[in-house]
């Protein structure tokens, strides 16, 4: 009898009447069973947040800092273990599961460092105008209320952690909804957060199904939603309560501009290098993984070579061995629709230089040139382990490639050119320009999120706060200013 992992309830564990299984996408095993909340017990986790919305918001600062601090500690103490089971319910390889858990505590140190510096307060005189003689206006921010948190498969620890951290931070009570494929990650955030003293009801982990999440997003007691996911779900959510406060981190198709200046052999070594890792990291799982890359037509024909060798020498296969670079996709549905997207390429005259082979739910790690603009690995997020490489003449051709999207998360651009930086940075339509590197760097405490189709509002976490708080002003009156 294996066990079934339970879940958080308004800070307390239990379980309810169903379970599921999560299995490996590696091999199919079943990593845990995870129990399904009921709707009363959903009931319950909701109406205990909207209870506890005003005492937590005035909890002193240092008791959620500590908490913030508690989690940040535990997470670095458990590092190995965690890294395992995000590796197994996701097929992650171990070095970025790794990485995951080592970013997972930097977010609650960096909340725990937030919430004890934020909402300190800016004084305005009004006296400026002879009508505020007297008078000063003092503005602080305050929660707008509880947060629905639903985050994704691909970082099913480090994303679940940027809405929880900056929730607690800000004083929000939080819902949060992990993926159901990748829930038990989340679960042992729950026990982490079980140790502190954060109030009753402030936290729950609902392992919801998707299909019940409508019902979530509908109600009035949660007037904040982040998501990541898809553009699809994510605009079908805004679009579907309209007076709610929705933060939409959602798809991209990553470019990689590489500039006629980045030309010397160590230059375009280190470009493909990145290119290759970067396309691949995660699966390629990445809204922010390479997906395109502009090369400048003074250089591409000794760049893709060089791409395709980096690519070729990823290793592919078990992601509980540290050896591996690029395990298995979320799953074999996941693959089988990456296959379909570069079997249509090929077919309609793309070149296929590497790859371009599944088996089960992984997928060989691929580089196409000459893709058809109208394909959909051209217009869509492949979200797996796929490179396209176009020549194109001249910076203004390059950029005006990188914009051709209905995207717009983030990009990088490999110049030496300082002012060709600035350049990029006023001309790209993203919501992140990486300098001399991939566009898929990002630091956890940066504002973070795109433009056009890549979503609404900024995580990174005092730019999470920001979004989960209001101004509110008190003016006062009759001083002596």
């Amino acid at each position: 009898m294996r066990a079934t992992h339970a879940f958080w309830l308004a800070g307390r564990q239990t379980t309810g009447e169903t379970a599921f299984d999560v299995t490996s996408p590696w091999d199919g095993r079943v990593v845990g069973a995870v129990s399904v909340p009921t709707e009363a017990q959903v009931e319950e986790a909701v109406a205990a947040a909207y209870a506890v919305r005003d005492e937590f918001a005035a909890t002193p600062a240092h008791v959620r800092a500590a908490a913030l601090d508690h989690v940040s500690r535990r997470l670095a103490e458990r590092t190995e273990e965690i890294a395992r089971l995000i590796s197994a319910e996701n097929g992650k390889p171990m070095k970025w599961a790794r990485g995951e858990v080592g970013r997972a505590v930097s977010v609650f140190r960096f909340a725990s460092e937030e919430a004890r510096r934020f909402n300190g307060g800016e004084a305005q005189r009004l006296d400026t105008d002879a009508g505020g003689r007297g008078r000063l206006a003092f503005t602080r921010r305050f929660p707008k209320g509880v947060v629905l948190g639903i985050a994704p498969f691909n970082f099913p620890l480090n994303l679940c952690a940027h809405k929880v951290a900056p929730a607690i931070a800000a004083g929000a009570p939080i819902v949060l909804k992990p993926a159901p494929a990748t829930p038990l990650s989340a679960l042992v955030l729950g026990e982490l957060l079980a140790e502190t003293e954060l109030p009753a009801g402030s936290w729950s982990v609902l392992p919801v199904p998707n299909d019940r999440m409508p019902a979530l997003v509908q109600d009035e007691r949660l007037p904040v939603i982040s998501f990541t996911g898809s553009e699809k779900v994510g605009y079908a959510i805004m679009d579907s309560v309209p007076r709610k406060h929705c933060t939409l981190e959602l798809g991209g198709n990553g470019a990689a501009v590489v500039l006629a200046d980045f030309a010397s052999d160590e230059d375009l070594d280190r470009a493909a290098n990145r290119i290759a890792t970067f396309s691949n990291y995660q699966g390629g799982q990445s809204c922010i993984s390479v997906q395109r890359v502009i090369a400048d037509a003074s250089v591409y024909d000794r760049l893709l070579p060089r791409i395709v060798a980096a690519v070729e020498a990823q290793v592919t296969g078990d992601p509980s061995d540290d050896a591996t670079d690029v395990g298995p996709l979320v799953s074999e549905d996941a693959a089988q629709r990456v296959e379909s997207w570069v079997n249509e390429a090929v077919e309609a005259g793309a070149t296929l230089h590497t790859g371009g082979k599944r088996d089960g739910a992984s997928y060989a790690p691929t580089v196409l040139t000459d893709v058809p603009a109208d394909v959909t690995i051209s217009c869509e997020e492949v979200f797996g382990p796929v490179l396209t490489v176009q020549k194109v003449n001249g910076e203004e051709e390059a950029f005006a490639a990188v914009n051709d999207s209905k995207y717009g998360l983030q990009a990088g651009v490999f110049t030496h050119d300082l002012q060709t930086a600035f350049r990029a940075h006023r001309a790209l339509e993203v919501g992140g320009v990486v300098v001399g590197d991939v566009p898929s760097y990002r630091a956890d405490q940066m504002p973070y999120g795109g433009a056009k189709q890549s979503g609404v509002g900024r995580e990174g976490v005092r730019f999470a706060m920001e979004d989960y708080t209001y101004e509110r002003v008190m003016v006062l009156t009759g001083l002596a200013l």
